[in-house]
């Protein structure tokens, strides 16, 4: 892996790339594949805001400078959102870029990110029960495996049960809280 990870934020040539590696399930890969959808509202969304907002935003992730795929982050609940809101955190790699360590630096890189510059206290990630490399790849960011959500994921005509991760702001990597 390079030690030239980066996050940045997206380009109208990383929307092509995207559009080209993640429009169907052989850029997606088996976990990640939920259907055809419209490359419109992810455009219209980069027109309007660059994919950065108060409710979450889209990175590239760039290795030596070349994209090579992306992360993204949402808010979720475990109750009333004025007080249990947290960042859902997703990942996108291109194949090349897969099962080189890239996806754990870039997804401990949003995490540092996502501390540095927002308020939050928690930061979660869930992946299919199978997807062992992305299981690895959370717990070397730094990512604590919580448990099981049983049959929380409707994909290729059958529910997939997930394994639910999580981050706290003590636990940031790279230093003490509120640095």
């Amino acid at each position: 892996m390079s030690d030239e990870i980066r996050l940045r934020p997206v380009t109208g040539e990383d929307l092509d790339l995207f559009e080209r590696e993640f429009s169907g399930p052989e850029g997606t890969g088996p976990y990640q594949w939920f259907g055809f959808t419209s490359p419109a509202g992810l455009r219209r969304q980069f027109a309007e805001t660059g994919l950065l907002g108060p409710d979450g935003g889209v990175l590239s992730v760039a290795e030596a400078g070349r994209t090579v795929g992306r992360v993204e982050w949402f808010a979720g609940t475990w109750g009333r959102p004025a007080t249990s809101t947290c960042w859902s955190l997703a990942i996108g790699l291109v194949s090349a870029a897969q099962g080189r360590g890239i996806g754990t630096q870039a997804q401990r890189l949003l995490a540092e990110y996502l501390f540095d510059h927002t308020r939050a206290e928690r930061l979660q990630a869930w992946t299919d029960r199978a997807n062992l490399a992305e299981q690895r790849a959370l717990e070397r960011a730094g990512f604590v495996r919580e448990g099981v959500l049983r049959s929380a994921q409707w994909r290729g005509g059958q529910w997939h049960d997930q394994v639910l991760f999580s981050m706290l702001r003590a636990e940031r990597p790279g230093g003490e809280p509120g640095r």
